[in-house]
């Protein structure tokens, strides 16, 4: 095809030679950040499926289990707020590679683990990279997507997370039951995809949004208008020139959608973390004699709810995605923890169910933080939120082989039903809906029924 020919979009239109461009840049920049959210989900999914192998090799107590399983996302609580600010204090581009380097370096680390601290620790400093990633990744793809499909280009981002996490689980099952192999090779797989990803992040423009708030007003039309669409473009005129400042989270201004993607983000990942991190063993304990296989099942699931959430979302706005499937994640958990002594199959069916519309709403997470903070506090906005869900999700992860073993299967999934009920409770009068909004105003707090 040649430079002045024509593409066909998918409603049937001629696209012109800058469309098709903008549409290149556009999927390729999905792709990159894609790229970054499946290693993270690779990284974290990898764990699980290893743990038992960690912990009879290395001897580890209930305690260890559960800080192991957390490292990673303690890492994230510190490294969403830092990546964060450095996003919106020194820009998008410079990070965007920092981020790809450190889990490169992490993931060769853990070829040489031998202990329990060292893995902890590394895991923690990569936990770090990816907490920065989500803070950084998220809010430049929201920058650069027009409103028509930011949501669906955002939540596909957890797709590729979810996808990551599956492949990870599913590739250290294979390993793990067909030949003997060392859990550290397990883990130090993801090298392949960090170095590939790292390279193909190399020449990622500067968001003209960000430029934009840092008054450097010519950057930002140069590259807008060789990565943008007109009405985009115009849309990038509403930037004001602002100070970031991790305070302006808590003024009265945005205090009430930091709070709500904070608690959001929270009550999807607590449950979700604390089973699938440990789903092998919490489904042996339910009488399922193959915890690998149901746990491998499980994850399947979350992807094919989160990709029902990337057709749907331009389709029926956010609030319906984000809030019926609390009530229904909630519902199946109840009754895992209501009749813990049921038959496997009824459990895991369950279980089936809570990951299915657990991931339907989760998909947001990435989606909502992106849109609902003005650019000069993006960074820090989606760092804070990645934050405050990884205290939850570490210390859901921390307790819930410390709870299995001290207070049984039943509490646990109760405790695990009621974080979701608060979710469902806190959208249902927080949640905005920004479907088709430029995101001007969308961050600006103009919302639409």
């Amino acid at each position: 095809m040649t430079s002045t020919s024509m593409q066909t979009s998918p409603g049937g239109s001629r696209l012109t030679p800058e469309q098709t461009k903008h549409r290149r840049f556009l999927g390729k920049l999905c792709l990159v950040i894609a790229g970054g959210m499946f290693i993270d989900g690779f990284i974290l999914g990898g764990i699980g499926v290893v743990m038992p192998a960690i912990t009879d090799e290395l001897q580890l107590s209930a305690a260890w289990q559960g800080l192991i399983g957390a490292s990673a996302l303690i890492g994230i609580f510190f490294g969403g707020p830092l990546g964060g600010y450095l996003a919106d204090k020194v820009g998008r581009k410079p990070m965007f590679t920092y981020t790809l380097a450190i889990f490169l370096i992490g993931s060769v680390s853990q070829f040489f683990l031998a202990d329990a601290w060292s893995l902890f620790l590394v895991r923690l400093l990569m936990g770090m990279a990816i907490g920065a990633d989500y803070a950084i990744g998220w809010p430049l793809l929201a920058e650069f997507a027009p409103a028509k499909l930011r949501g669906k280009l955002l939540a596909v981002q957890e797709v590729a997370w979810y996808v990551g996490y599956l492949f990870s689980y599913a590739l250290g099952y294979v390993l793990v039951s067909n030949i003997t192999i060392d859990w550290q090779l397990v883990l130090g797989l993801s090298t392949i995809p960090s170095v590939i990803v790292f390279l193909m992040r190399l020449g990622t423009p500067e968001s003209p949004r960000w430029l934009m708030s840092k008054g450097r007003t010519r950057e930002a039309e140069e590259i807008a208008a060789e990565y943008m669409s007109p009405e985009d473009q115009r849309d990038l005129m509403q930037e004001q020139v602002r100070k970031a400042s991790f305070r302006r989270l808590f003024s009265p201004e945005h205090l009430k959608m930091t709070v709500f993607v904070s608690v959001f983000w929270i009550c999807n990942v607590t449950p979700y973390f604390a089973i699938a991190t440990f789903a092998p063993i919490v489904l042996t304990q339910f009488g399922l004699e193959d915890g690998l296989t149901g746990a491998l099942a499980l994850n399947a699931v979350v992807v094919l709810g989160s990709i029902t959430s990337v057709v749907l979302i331009e389709r029926v706005g956010r609030r319906k995605l984000a809030i019926p499937p609390f009530w229904i994640s909630a519902a199946a958990l109840l009754l895992v923890g209501l009749f813990a002594g049921a038959s496997p199959t009824v459990v895991i069916l369950c279980f089936l169910i809570f990951s299915f519309f657990n991931a339907v709403s989760t998909a947001l997470t990435g989606v909502y933080p992106g849109e609902v903070f003005p650019t000069e506090i993006r960074g820090a906005g989606v760092g804070f939120a990645t934050a405050a869900s990884r205290v939850g999700a570490a210390v859901g992860t921390f307790v819930l082989p410390v709870s299995m073993e001290s207070l049984g299967v039943a509490p646990t999934m109760l405790f695990a039903a009621a974080v979701a009920i608060i979710g469902g409770i806190v959208s249902h009068f927080l949640a905005p809906e920004t479907k088709g909004l430029a995101l001007s105003a969308a961050s600006g707090g103009r919302t639409q029924g």
